[in-house]
């Protein structure tokens, strides 16, 4: 009796963090192997105005320069008081080259500057797009979304990102930072994103 058919991914984050959350959910798949963007791939220019545009440059990108099927995703912290942002400009809210906390920090002192002291007033979602781009040039594509409050401060050792201070419905009044991963990961955007994703491609290699 023959096993899974095997199927390579190329992960088109460069982040470790990401990357490695990633693994973890899609590791579940039988007969996937997921493979590291080669260091020869330079840096993607997330230019698009959507979540799912900034996925699929990622993952188109990195599938013309493997020849391989790969994997991106995009994420998104929406927060409701400030009109959405920081949206799209997530990972460089304050800058270019900010940090984690650089960017923690300034949803922090926005939310401040708004008057957003309640936690009514400082509710908030996190996105998720994942798609997979084949080089037979049709992809699959799942997403996730999570509800949930923007703390007065940072909170736990745990996570990645706006994680400390990101407090998703549902969790018990914890960041996803105060969380175990596995926690995080049946709660979180990047969770649901990924598993649905796995599910579609099970279904792609039936």
């Amino acid at each position: 009796m023959s096993g899974p058919v095997q199927l390579r991914l190329v992960l088109a984050s460069a982040n470790p963090d990401k990357a490695a959350e990633i693994a973890d959910i899609l590791g579940e798949v039988p007969g996937l192997v997921l493979l590291p963007r080669p260091d020869s791939v330079p840096d993607v220019v997330e230019d698009g105005d959507t979540l799912t545009e900034n996925a699929r440059l990622k993952a188109l990108a990195v599938m013309e320069a493997t020849g391989e099927p790969a994997v991106a995703d995009d994420t998104g912290l929406e927060v409701s008081a400030l009109g959405g942002a920081p949206g799209v400009y997530s990972a460089r809210f304050a800058g270019e080259a900010a940090t984690y906390a650089d960017n923690v920090a300034k949803v922090i002192r926005e939310l401040a500057a708004a008057g957003a002291t309640e936690p009514s007033q400082r509710r908030a979602r996190f996105r998720t797009v994942a798609l997979v781009a084949f080089p037979i040039g049709d992809e699959l594509q799942a997403e996730g979304e999570v509800l949930g409050t923007i703390a007065t401060e940072p909170l736990g050792g745990g996570g990645f990102g706006y994680d400390p201070v990101f407090v998703p419905d549902g969790g018990g009044g914890r960041t996803f930072a105060q969380m175990s991963a596995r926690e995080k990961h049946c709660l979180s955007h990047r969770g649901q994103a990924f598993w649905a994703l796995a599910a579609k491609l099970r279904e792609h290699r039936a």
